[in-house]
This record gives C-alpha cells, sequence and structure tokens, in this order.
C-alpha cells in the first residue's frame, strides 16, 4: 500500500474550512463563469489551484515577522536576507522583488529584444507570457519523454540538447535572447532536470555565448531529486547539490512563494556585479520600489530568510515530496493517468487520456477540474491547451503537447486523509468521465488569459 514518511512536524495552529453543498458548488462554478481562479476561496473546501504562496510557515518564520525592519533604505533585514541568499547560492548580487514574475519583469527586457526568442526545456505560464511582453517567443525543447506520461524516467525535466544545438543553429546565436532552465519544470509534470544536463545544457549556451537563466521556483525539490535520482550525488548534501546547480547560470529569478515557504516574495540574481545587474536595478526603482526592499516589507525579508534556510531540509523535503509520491501511487491504482514518476509539488493528471472525446480547444483538463470542483470542493488547474494564449500572429489556439490537469499540494498545509479524499472524489468523476463535455471561452485577454477568462459549456448542460 502507498505510503510516505510522516511529517516532519506538528500542526500548532489551524483554520477551519467550509464544506459546502453540491447546489452551493454549481452555483459558484457559474458565478466564476468556469474559471477556477475566480472562485472566492471560501466556496473551496481542499485548494489545490497552486503551491505559490499557500503553503503553512513556520513557528520560527513568524517570530522573525516581529523583528522585520521597515526602513525605507539599508534595512538590516535585507542584509540578513542577502547574507543567507550567498550563503546558499555561492553569489553575490541579489535583488529582492515581490514575485517571481517581477523578476522576470526586471530581468527579461535586459535580455530579450522584438523578434528574438527564449529557448527552455519547458516555460511555465508567466515565463512564457513575460517572453511575448518583450516582443519574443518561447520555444521549448524539453525531452521526448517527458511527453509520454506512463515512462518511469527519472529526468523528465531535461533539456533536450541535441534539439537546442538545432535550434541555435537554425535560428542563428544573435536571435537567440537567453536559454531557461525551469527547476524543476512545472510544465512537465513538476519533474526535476538531472546535474548532467543542467551541466551541458550550460556548456552549449557558453559556447553560444548566449546567457543562461534558471527559473527556481522549486530549485530545492529539483536538487533533492537529483540526490535521490542521479547516480553518484546519494553521499552529497542539498546544499552541495544547491551550489552545483547555481554555478551554471549567468541568472536567475526566484518566485519564493514556493521553496522559500512565504506567502510573498522572489529574488532575482545575476553571476556578477555587470551591466546586467545595473539594468535589472534600473527597472526595479520605478517597478518595485527602492532597491533595499524591492516591493517587500522588512518582515517579509525576515521569514524568507528562515524559509529559504527551512525548504532545504532533507527530511522535509522527503516528506512533502513524499506527499505527493503517495498521491499519484493512489490514482495510479485507481485506474486514473497520471505523469510518473511524481513530481515534486503536484499531481498531473492526463485529462487527454481520461477524456478523449474532449478536443484540445475545448480544454478537456480544464473540464477535469471543474467536474472535481463540483463534485467535492477541489480546486485544480488546467495545464494544457486553456493555458496557452493565442498565436499573436495568426489568434489560432496552440494546442499543449500535454493536456494536463495539475492538482497542488500546499507545503504543510493538508494530512493523508485529504489526500485519500482527492483519491476518493477523482475517482467518482473517472466513473462519469465519458459523459463530460468541453468549455469554450467566451471572452478573454491576449496574454496570460487563463487568469480571468470567461468560459461557457459546450456539447453539454450542468
Amino acid at each position: 500500500m502507498a505510503t510516505y514518511m510522516p511529517e516532519p512536524y506538528r500542526i500548532k495552529m489551524v483554520e477551519p474550512l467550509r464544506v459546502t453543498t453540491k447546489e452551493e458548488r454549481d452555483t459558484a462554478i457559474r458565478r466564476s463563469h468556469f474559471n477556477l481562479f475566480g472562485l472566492k476561496s471560501d466556496d473551496v473546501y481542499i485548494d489545490m489551484l497552486t503551491d505559490s504562496g499557500t503553503g503553512a510557515m513556520s513557528d520560527r518564520q513568524w517570530a522573525a515577522i516581529m523583528l522585520g525592519d521597515e526602513s525605507y533604505a539599508g534595512s538590516r533585514s535585507y542584509y540578513k536576507l542577502m547574507d543567507t541568499c550567498g550563503d546558499l547560492f555561492g553569489w553575490s548580487y541579489f535583488q529582492p522583488v515581490h514575485q517571481g514574475r517581477a523578476a522576470e519583469k526586471v530581468l527579461f527586457p535586459n535580455l530579450l529584444k522584438p523578434g528574438q526568442i527564449s529557448i527552455s526545456n519547458m516555460h511555465f505560464d508567466t515565463t512564457a507570457g513575460h517572453v511575448m511582453l518583450c516582443g519574443a517567443r518561447p520555444v521549448n525543447c524539453v525531452v521526448a519523454e517527458a511527453l509520454d506520461p506512463s515512462s518511469l524516467y527519472p529526468f523528465k525535466g531535461n533539456t533536450d540538447n541535441a534539439r537546442l544545438k538545432e535550434l541555435i543553429d537554425q535560428y542563428g546565436r544573435d536571435k537567440v535572447g537567453m536559454i531557461v532552465i525551469t527547476v524543476t519544470c512545472n510544465s512537465a509534470g513538476g519533474q526535476p532536470v538531472s546535474l548532467a544536463n543542467m551541466k551541458e545544457t550550460a556548456a552549449i549556451a557558453r559556447q553560444a555565448g548566449i546567457p543562461l537563466v534558471i527559473d527556481a521556483a522549486r530549485f530545492a525539490e529539483n536538487a533533492f531529486f537529483i540526490k535521490e535520482r542521479e547516480e553518484g550525488q546519494a553521499d552529497r548534501t542539498i546544499r552541495e547539490i544547491v551550489l552545483d546547480m547555481f554555478a551554471e547560470a549567468d541568472a536567475f529569478t526566484f518566485s519564493a512563494k514556493k521553496d522559500g515557504i512565504v506567502n510573498m516574495g522572489g529574488l532575482v540574481a545575476v553571476r556578477d556585479d555587470s551591466e546586467l545587474m545595473a539594468g535589472v536595478r534600473r527597472l526595479v526603482v520605478p517597478n518595485e520600489g527602492f532597491l533595499s526592499y524591492g516591493g517587500l516589507a522588512g518582515r517579509d525579508m525576515e521569514a524568507l530568510a528562515i524559509g529559504l534556510v527551512e525548504g532545504l531540509d532533507e527530511s522535509f523535503l522527503r516528506s512533502y515530496t513524499g506527499q505527493t509520491c503517495y498521491l499519484v501511487d493512489r490514482l495510479v491504482e485507481e485506474g486514473i493517468p497520471c505523469q510518473q514518476p511524481a513530481g515534486g509539488h503536484a499531481v498531473f493528471v492526463d485529462a487527454r487520456q481520461l477524456l478523449p472525446q474532449i478536443l484540445y480547444d475545448l480544454f478537456p483538463a480544464q473540464s477535469l477540474c471543474i467536474e472535481l470542483y463540483r463534485e467535492a470542493g477541489i480546486r485544480g488547474c488546467d495545464v494544457g491547451s486553456f493555458m496557452l494564449d493565442p498565436d499573436p500572429e495568426t489568434g489560432e489556439q496552440p494546442q499543449a503537447a500535454m493536456e494536463f490537469a495539475r492538482f497542488c499540494i500546499p507545503r504543510r498545509t493538508y494530512t493523508q486523509a485529504h489526500l485519500d479524499y482527492v483519491v476518493a472524489s477523482l475517482a467518482k468523476v473517472k466513473e462519469r468521465a465519458s459523459s463530460l463535455g468541453g468549455y469554450r471561452i467566451v471572452r478573454a485577454e491576449k496574454i496570460l488569459r487563463h487568469f480571468t477568462a470567461r468560459l461557457e459549456p459546450w456539447s453539454h448542460t450542468l
């Protein structure tokens, strides 16, 4: 029977959850125009929409909040965070920002010009959005194994480096503004990137003279998987592996709301105090705030300095990734197809296989998430074609490589009983999967539309 390591913490405070009726949930999802992002949190029982900023902070983090120095300039909380970052990442130049997409906003315009491309193992939604806002185009280059959910390949987040070389030759070095390694690779199912693959990608980037950027939102989980799965890494510490990972990059962006285990925060960093860092700082001041707070309160920086260290604890990482593995194993036992092996922060259900009657442009993963919410009050997220904005030139709907319904597990938040309830609820939805229809978009923005788009049922009625 599936199991995982007991949580290396105990519950000290609880937040009551509201249990809704089926009728209340039907009303709520209609009111949100069938967009899960539009639901009120009070209408959600188990919230698996994202792991971003939704985890539980520790008693040490909450205590540190009282020590926050809210000085506008030169805050001691800022210097504490900078010292922690230097110790963990081995770099010298960091800039706090209010979250990960803010890091992309101030870094990418310094690397990308209109008409260029950004190549990544797989860009996540906000990353692709900020590439497009620069007038550039995102191109994904993940290994083929990532596209087969049943494959047990241990590093499905790896960059296809043979194809990377082909893309550089095809477009020309001057047209490739940057290469991005997303760790773990969210769009591929929270899958890790091996250290060997990162080193190979970095060597290709250096040879071509192209900046290499790490999207580091879940760097700690990636380091844990390297230790667990990669030959020759088992006897090394998580911190040693992290230092090796970041030794390969020229810059990184970081949403601290994931592996930093805080509710708000982010970082952008470059390897040296070059013109690139100067360009970042020029954009921070008008967009985020003065350099020594970058959109964060002193108390936020205090909590982040502690969360970065706690997030690297091996016992915590073993338990947290164990929850995901447990949930995947239980779902597979129920005949529900998932991306395997389990990734770090979420379960990715293969909606294309579960709902083959729904075409990609009617969004099978969105349909599955809506039906699970109606069944049990569980909120997930489409990581498939619905998340892809229309082609800016043709207006056509792109087809995602995979139609995943993502169910995130917030850090230090839910228990095994919650996970078992998710399994039982998805099993009920699976029983009527063949009767489900799709959804079409009736109103949407041009970029990052999935956050605010309005939809309506297509070919079926609720």
